[in-house]
């Protein structure tokens, strides 16, 4: 018998008993969870593969219409399967909320397993207690006054970025713009994160750069990889030994700048001094700086491994996110000159001929930016999805979810609801005026997400994107030939632009 022959009955004995464990264990053990999941609204579906033999026809620029052609055949309830586990995609604000406001539906989704490795149990994919216990211990190190100190990295790095563009992508010469944002997001949140500047878009510290980027492609294939997603597979491959090479890099680097704060931390008894020496410990403290004083004063609750959890979270989720959104704005302003030219009188108005850095009393008055920013963000999310995963049933106005199934909430979607935004295609910073923004469902616009697990850098995040939206915009001007009917979107874990966004940009002082 050739081995051909042989590949071909193990492949042929392995689907069979695939299919027998699909039938017995979701079948037959639990009836009364399959039940509760047929009275759920579905589309046909195989019996083995449910809905996945589809989606393996489906280009990942073509997810979000698939998608939404199963909301309009659907519902706004959508039971899928794929490979036997269950998934209840929700459309309705009303239903969002439910899960959104409710503690007892905390529980990230299937999908974050693949970032435990690299994140660990830091306050993206932690649960439970010590979700809440990190989420009460870490609030604090966003209070406003916190975030008032990072103004000046955001100022320095933003004008740092514009000097980039203006030397290499003056038009008519187009440059992929976001390999410039991404540089200078995490120049910010290095510095503002660890305390440590790294100089990216100078071209220093790049294997720590190049670490990042492969740790986020390896996450990415591996998700988009189903047979990938059992963890002893994935280590025997090739590209899994290659995640656990790259999250030891990352991981020892965190581990070495922890140290050497330290150090700094204690040689200048920063956790006194700032409280006891009427201001002599001056130095800006990083978001790495905090995690510290709440170590030296209380070492149980934030050991070192904590620590590495959460700056390793806060540099994972803190720059590529802010990247991803900078880059479809830029777009949106090539695109729509006419509202490019609002915002540049409104920094006109602020800012007058002065070359002064943006202060926080500025960022506050640049109300139409503001509408911009959070229009680009209604059309493109930088997290286009999130998910949940239900340990308790799910009791919605209709229909009752029965624990253990994942909840998959689509921002990207939800923004797109013709009966809540009219004409929802079409940019219009005014839909958030204050009189019309009140008058919609609260969550019928989450790029944040919302409720109990809302982001907690959110407002670092729309600080750091006025002050290099209004940075670049005070020097050049944004042009693209690029229309947006060109880009298709890449829903990633961040939504991505294909093909890249080229932009080119003239001086106008």
């Amino acid at each position: 018998m050739s081995l051909i022959t042989i590949f071909v009955y193990l492949i042929f004995v392995l689907c069979l008993i695939y299919t027998s464990f699909i039938l017995v264990f979701y079948e037959w053990r639990w009836p009364s969870y399959r039940k509760k999941c047929r009275q759920l609204p579905a589309p046909k579906q195989n019996i083995i593969f449910g809905i996945g033999w589809d989606l393996m026809k489906v280009k990942r620029e073509e997810l979000m219409n698939f998608i939404k052609n199963l909301w309009k055949n659907v519902g706004d309830i959508i039971l899928i399967e794929i490979l036997g586990l269950p998934n209840v995609i929700l459309m309705a604000p009303d239903d969002v909320e439910i899960v959104l406001n409710n503690s007892q539906y905390i529980t990230k989704g299937l999908e974050y397993l693949t970032i435990v490795p690299w994140l660990c149990e830091g306050l993206l994919t932690s649960t439970g207690n010590k979700w809440h216990l990190r989420r009460k211990i870490l609030t604090p190190t966003f209070h406003f006054k916190i975030l008032e100190n990072y103004i000046p990295v955001f100022n320095k790095n933003a004008k740092l970025l514009t000097q980039k563009l203006s030397e290499n992508a003056i038009f008519p010469n187009e440059v992929d713009i976001d390999s410039y944002v991404s540089l200078c997001t995490l120049d910010v949140i290095c510095e503002t994160a660890m305390g440590t500047s790294l100089d990216f878009q100078l071209g220093e510290a790049s294997e720590y750069v190049a670490a990042i980027r492969k740790a986020g492609e390896i996450i990415l294939k591996r998700n988009m990889t189903f047979w990938l997603f059992r963890d002893w597979l994935f280590y025997l491959s090739p590209i899994g030994r290659e995640f656990s090479k790259t999250v030891k890099q990352l991981h020892s680097f965190t581990e070495k700048v922890i140290k050497e704060r330290k150090e700094i931390c204690i040689k200048n008894q920063c956790h006194h001094n700032n409280r006891e020496n009427n201001g002599a410990y001056k130095q800006r403290k990083s978001f790495l700086d905090c995690l510290i004083e709440m170590q030296l004063e209380n070492p149980s609750i934030m050991t070192d491994e904590a620590i590495r959890e959460e700056v390793d979270t806060f540099m994972f989720e803190g720059h590529d996110t802010t990247s991803a959104s900078l880059t479809w704005i830029l777009f949106m302003l090539a695109t729509h000159p006419n509202i490019q030219k609002k915002i540049q009188e409104e920094i006109k108005i602020i800012f007058g001929d002065s070359d002064r850095t943006a202060e926080l009393q500025d960022l506050h008055e640049l109300r139409y930016l503001e509408m911009v920013i959070k229009e680009s963000l209604r059309l493109y999310p930088s997290v286009p999805y999130f998910s949940r995963y239900l340990l308790v049933d799910l009791q919605l106005k209709k229909y009752t979810i029965p624990a253990e199934t994942n909840i998959s909430i689509i921002p990207y979607l939800i923004h797109r609801n013709p009966k809540i935004y009219p004409d929802p295609e079409k940019f219009d910073p005014d839909r958030f005026l204050p009189d019309i923004a009140k008058q919609r469902h609260p969550f019928a616009y989450i790029p944040f997400s919302a409720g109990n697990r809302n982001c907690i850098g959110q407002k670092f995040a729309l600080l750091e994107i006025k002050v290099i939206l209004s940075t670049i915009m005070r020097k050049l001007w944004i042009n693209t030939t690029m229309k947006k009917e060109d880009v298709n979107i890449l829903p990633e874990m961040i939504l991505r632009p294909s093909p890249k966004i080229q932009l080119s940009f003239t001086n106008i002082s």
